[in-house]
């Protein structure tokens, strides 16, 4: 468990991005994916359907052949295969968790919050011990979205704690992307946040919007 890399990375933040970051950031693995290239969040619901689980494959995948870094949250269903597959097309994947880095939650996902942390990027807010209470989480996506360019919603019922992270993503100013899915079953904070600025994620568009996403939160200079 380090700090210091992340004391360097919180100076280059905004002045934005401070107010909403962590002042202590806890990791394991290479901290380097939070600074270089693109990253996107990939989230949805923890009881997803066979459908969702194509569409969380999919959408991870062309994330990967853009070489841009998936993350997500380490929980069962749209976050497991967002991690899962990152890994097998031999992308990067970050795991942001509401538990301190010495907890597994679920514990089913002990090997793949390992593996990340070993080959990959882990990292919590939470200290070793800190108690994990259901408002971790909503913590937990404010800093996933904060690190990410943008969050693409998959699938999420009315009650989703998903909806947690597309307001986070849009309150500071990320791009949001929901799938029409999502939309087409009246999800009314879905709905509402279309007129935030969330866009509909569709077969007809998706590989342009996931393609043109920004450089908006790298810590490194790049020439075009």
């Amino acid at each position: 468990m380090q700090i210091s890399a992340f004391n360097e990375y919180y100076d280059k933040l905004t002045t934005v991005e401070k107010k909403n970051s962590p002042k202590e950031l806890l990791y394991k693995g290479d901290f380097s994916l939070l600074e270089n290239g693109r990253r996107v969040a990939v989230v949805g619901s923890r009881k997803v359907s066979e459908l969702g689980v194509r569409r969380a494959r999919k959408i991870a995948k062309l994330l990967v052949q853009n070489d841009i870094t998936v993350v997500s949250g380490l929980a069962e269903g749209v976050d497991s295969i967002a991690h899962k597959t990152a890994i097998e097309f031999d992308g990067h994947t970050i795991g942001v968790i509401g538990t301190p880095l010495n907890k597994y939650f679920p514990a089913e996902n002990k090997d793949l919050q390992d593996f990340i942390a070993e080959n990959h990027l882990l990292i919590s807010q939470f200290p070793e011990n800190y108690p994990v209470t259901p408002k971790s989480f909503p913590i937990r996506n404010r800093t996933m979205a904060l690190i990410s360019d943008a969050t693409i919603i998959i699938e999420a019922s009315e009650k989703s704690g998903t909806k947690h992270q597309g307001w986070e993503a849009l309150r500071l100013g990320r791009q949001l992307f929901i799938m029409e899915n999502v939309l087409n079953d009246k999800i009314s904070w879905a709905e509402e946040m279309l007129s935030y600025g969330a866009q509909v994620l569709t077969n007809d568009n998706f590989e342009f919007l996931i393609e043109s996403i920004p450089y908006l939160t790298t810590k490194k200079e790049y020439v075009f």
